[in-house]
């Protein structure tokens, strides 16, 4: 096999490039700026018999102390393409780039279909994993096919919608992380088109505005965002984490009304309306993990050692400094069971935990 065209790196220090900043180092550590890097990466760690790890912006990651014991894969690819068809406008990205400058970029187009998904950190291949969403939108329902490159035979194939089986924060790929790499994704856009409303924050928050752009919907979901730290900013104490720790539960009717019933009796709400919830089909119902989390005693800005909640957004956990992956997983569950014992529901976390559990 020939030298790889890049240079690979051990005992790289991981912290800093999670949003967290908790974690070890990596063994082995590659940044590839092109696809045939990552192919010929994936080739020498195959090689090795390491186990490989992907990494974009680290914002979605909870690493273990101890590191990573095989090869991360930064993924530095850049490229935009767009073609006009008779649906929209097909952009396809490169999975290095940038997530929030592929919206700012759409919206100044006029092209509809990512604007509530504005100020999200991270890159683009890591949205179709995590079926990325906020404000009443999500990457599948714009997500037209993802080019994805094989770890074990290093053949490249685009996965049409069907096969990556989306669901809530969740995708086919993130159930299989060990099968594929993303390379491009392929959205199919709008333009012209109305931006997505649907979510009753956002329109009470423009509805001064009567005929609102998707530019004007993306600034306004940052402004949101920026309320809640749920942006990256170096100024804001509450910055070193990974956003939304859970997901808002889905449960069945029946916990549902348990959960309304738990709450008035113990004067947890003054009313069965005063209980978010929302039809989530077939059945199912979606309720308020930030509103789980506070009713089981849970305060924003409370802290266990280094790692306390968000004082802005009781789903944020975050790092203070100095603590360990290990003590932000202990607090996670301490929250959990809580909930749990209260409410009789589990917290799914929403990142990705590597070489830990939860």
């Amino acid at each position: 096999m020939p030298e790889p065209s890049f240079t690979i790196t051990t005992g790289v220090p991981l912290a800093p490039k999670t949003t967290l900043k908790l974690g070890g180092p990596a063994a082995h550590f590659v940044e590839a700026s092109q696809e045939s890097q990552v192919e010929q990466a994936l080739a020498w760690a195959n090689g090795q018999g390491l186990p490989v790890l992907v990494l974009g912006g680290g914002s979605n990651l909870v690493l273990a102390d101890a590191g990573f014991a095989g090869l991360v894969l930064s993924m530095a690819t850049r490229g935009l393409q767009t073609q006009s068809t008779p649906q929209g406008v097909e952009v396809q990205v490169a999975a290095g780039e940038s997530w929030d400058a592929l919206v700012a970029y759409a919206t100044g187009q006029g092209w509809a279909g990512l604007e509530c998904l504005g100020g999200i950190p991270g890159c683009v291949g890591a949205t179709p994993i995590q079926n990325v969403g906020a404000y009443g939108q999500d990457v599948s329902q714009t997500i037209a096919r993802v080019q994805v490159l094989d770890r074990k035979t290093l053949q490249r194939r685009w996965l049409q919608p069907q096969e990556l089986a989306f669901g809530y924060r969740d995708s086919w790929l993130r159930r299989n992380p060990d099968a594929f790499v993303v390379l491009n994704v392929m959205f199919l856009l709008r333009p012209g088109a109305p931006g997505n409303l649907r979510y009753a924050e956002l329109a009470h928050a423009l509805a001064a505005n009567p005929h609102p752009t998707v530019e004007d919907v993306r600034q306004t979901v940052i402004q949101l965002r920026r309320k809640k730290s749920m942006v990256l900013d170096p100024a804001d104490p509450n910055t070193t984490s990974a956003g939304s720790f859970f997901t808002n539960p889905v449960v069945d009717q029946a916990t549902a009304r348990f959960v309304v019933d738990v709450a008035l009796q113990r004067g947890l709400a003054g009313n069965s309306l005063e209980v978010p919830q929302w039809p989530a089909g077939e059945g199912q119902v979606k309720l308020a993990a930030a509103w789980l989390i506070e009713k089981a005693g849970f305060a924003r800005g409370q802290r266990q050692g280094a790692i306390g909640i968000s004082t802005a957004h009781a789903l944020a956990l975050v790092h203070h400094g100095g603590g360990t992956a290990q003590e932000l997983v202990a607090f996670a569950r301490t929250i959990a069971e809580a909930v749990w014992r209260a409410f009789h529901v589990k917290l799914t976390p929403e990142p990705i935990f590597v070489g830990l559990s939860f």
